[in-house]
């Protein structure tokens, strides 16, 4: 069984003056590998003239670019999503023979692989 949740977020700035906005980096997009799957997803941006393009950073996170031509008087950023929290058992997951019991020593072929992270 699981349970939807709605989520709404709101960036705004208002200005004194008319300015020009630099482009804008937007990080609130959920991961495409996260464990929680999104069932809805909105972003809506003030002023309405703008450029977006959707990128990727090198973890496969998703970052909105926004460039804006004319200058304005208030910049804003409205999310809504709607995410399905699911249970997930963390530990459903299977040890082989030689790791069930502490302390254990790896295998050579998980050793090469692990070098990295053993040092």
């Amino acid at each position: 069984m699981s349970i939807h949740v709605a989520l709404s977020h709101v960036t705004h700035y208002r200005y004194d003056r008319l300015v020009t906005l630099s482009p804008q980096l937007v990080r609130l997009r959920p991961a495409p590998h996260s464990r929680t799957r999104i069932l809805s997803y909105s972003m809506r941006v003030a002023p309405q003239t703008h450029f977006l393009n959707w990128q990727q950073d090198p973890q496969a996170n998703y970052l909105a670019r926004l460039v804006f031509p004319d200058k304005t008087r208030e910049f804003r950023v409205e999310v809504d999503l709607v995410a399905e929290m699911s249970v997930f058992n963390p530990f459903d997951f299977f040890l082989e023979p030689h790791a069930e019991h502490y302390p254990f020593t790896y295998t050579d072929a998980e050793r090469v692989e692990l070098v990295p992270y053993l040092l």
